[in-house]
């Protein structure tokens, strides 16, 4: 899963004026609460680590919105560790609210311009405002060429963020007085096809926080009564110190505002007549300390971890002696899936790889590039795996650079007498559009070895054969909702599955299945549709 790039994480943060002072507060007092969101974003670094940045509100300064953003780490773009260029920066970004982002490019390229939250401002303070955006629109490009067909309107960015930014703007443009945020956010995403949370704040001092209506994005939020939190994954609320039985999942097609006078509100903008909660959360982006709407992630992977053991009992291949059988995880999000298999198995799970934290991302290169960095990822410990049978839990196999770098280096530096890979999911067998970065069948390695549409048992042993495996088993389709607890027809399953939740969704992946095995041209599947239509 090293292969394909995380999501983006929202996070938002306000103190209610003429309120006691939340116990939560910095020592600097509500007026800068602000200074808790370089924390917040950190709990949810998982989610992006391309850029970060914040924007606050402080209606006494000149920039009553103040956006600070940049490439790199939310350590590296908040100086946290230079005492004083941090002090410094969080005093100028002082405010009563801020809202906050971390990023990895799902569109648009990676460079300072595409880091969030994107401002707009405005003499009008009614019209100024800022907002971040985690998703993919999957009719981006529809939205796009619609906005630029009069001529008139010009897009500095490639990114479907810019577009969210605009449509907004347009609304805020066009309404008379103090807008009505709820029904301008229904106007707003009613032609939206795809996945999305987001965070607005407006120079008139109000938050907004959004998540889309099939809850493809998740998001949370906690009230003090003082103070409101939101952010993609609870972990960053908890560790604000907010109790967990005080943490809620923003319902989707729900709007969280609040206002200096009002407090908090929370309403649907939009209709939600079903569910479609991407389980890619739950196996693999999201904290393994998070809860994704009531549903634990750490024990979804622990259940995972059980259904590979049972599949494993019940095939009866390979020998279970606990002399000479280990349990090993691919660092780091596929450790409480190997812990649980081996539990049920009764052998050991053993940390036969170290991850190198320092190593860089393997997808950023490609070619030779990138699998040189692949074998730098991991080190294969001799001292755990020499002669060992190794039974090695992944949580999916997306292109596959580094999983068979990894095995050759498992075997030849590690001294491995048999390596049996096992996937915490099933294979990927369709692209993602609605926020992974992965567009295009060609890119996957399941589909490669396909009979009737179908990865078969055959299909697995040739690709543990050509990966340099023993063995390769994956989970069925249907292991994912048991082990979440949630139902199937509750999840996005597109991935797995080709059933894609929206409308243009399926029709992107009709597109892709039409130019399998072509000659890619330089647009991406979702750039195609476009062309289809006109």
């Amino acid at each position: 899963m090293s292969e394909i790039h995380h999501e983006c994480g929202v996070a938002a943060i306000y103190h209610l004026p003429r309120t006691a002072p939340s116990p939560m507060c910095p020592d600097q007092g509500p007026s800068q609460i602000s200074r808790l969101m370089p924390r917040m974003l950190l709990d949810i670094q998982n989610r992006g680590q391309l850029a970060a940045g914040m924007t606050s509100f402080h209606p006494k300064r000149p920039e009553i919105l103040a956006t600070y953003k940049d490439i790199g780490t939310v350590s590296e773009v908040f100086k946290l560790s230079h005492r004083a260029k941090s002090e410094s920066m969080m005093r100028s970004l002082a405010g009563r609210a801020a809202i906050g982002h971390v990023r990895y490019a799902t569109c648009g390229q990676d460079d300072r311009s595409y880091a969030q939250p994107f401002e707009r401002q405005h003499i009008h303070k009614r019209k100024w405002f800022s907002f971040c955006f985690n998703g993919q629109l999957a009719n981006y490009q529809i939205l796009k060429h619609r906005l630029l067909a009069d001529g008139d309107h010009h897009l500095s960015r490639d990114t479907d963020t810019e577009i969210i930014l605009h449509e907004v703007g347009r609304l805020l443009s066009n309404s008379e007085g103090k807008p009505d945020w709820i029904d301008l956010l229904g106007k707003a995403t009613k032609d939206f096809d795809g996945a999305y949370s987001m965070a607005f704040l407006t120079a008139l001092g109000e938050m907004v926080v959004a998540r889309d209506p099939l809850g493809i994005k998740p998001m949370c939020y906690a009230f003090d009564g003082s103070l409101f939190a939101a952010a993609s994954e609870d972990v960053a609320l908890v560790n604000l110190g907010f109790e967990p039985e005080d943490i809620k999942t923003l319902p989707p097609g729900h709007a969280a505002l609040v206002t200096p006078g009002e407090g908090l509100r929370i309403e649907p903008f939009c209709e939600s007549k079903s569910r479609a909660h991407c389980f890619f959360e739950w196996i693999y982006f999201a904290n393994v300390a998070s809860t994704m709407d009531e549903k634990s992630v750490y024990l979804s992977r622990t259940r995972l971890g059980e259904e590979l053991a049972r599949i494993e009992i019940e095939s009866g291949e390979i020998s279970l002696d606990p002399e000479d059988t280990i349990v090993v995880p691919v660092p780091d999000t596929s450790k409480a899936a190997a812990d649980a298999m081996a539990y049920k198995l009764g052998i050991p799970s053993r940390e036969g790889l170290i991850r190198n934290r320092y190593s860089g991302r393997t997808f950023i290169e490609g070619g030779r590039a990138r699998r040189v960095k692949a074998s730098t990822k991991y080190t294969p410990l001799r001292e755990v795996l020499e002669g060992k049978r190794v039974l090695l839990v992944e949580d999916s196999i997306v292109r596959s650079t580094t999983m068979g770098v990894l095995l050759d280096r498992i075997r030849d530096m590690g001294g491995a007498r048999e390596i049996h890979v096992r996937v915490a999911s099933p294979p990927i067998v369709a692209p993602c559009f609605y926020g992974i970065d992965m567009s295009t069948i060609d890119q996957l390695i399941a589909p490669r070895y396909f009979e009737n549409a179908t990865l078969t048992e055959s299909g697995q042993r040739e690709m543990a054969r050509e990966l340099g495996a023993d063995s390769l088993r994956y989970l069925p389709v249907e292991a994912i909702a048991r082990a979440i607890g949630l139902p199937a027809e509750e999840l996005c399953q597109a991935c797995i599955t080709g059933k894609y939740p929206t409308p243009c969704g399926q029709k992107l992946y009709q597109l892709e299945l039409e130019n399998e095995g072509r000659p890619q041209s330089a647009e991406r599947t979702y750039e195609r549709l476009v062309s289809n239509l006109t």
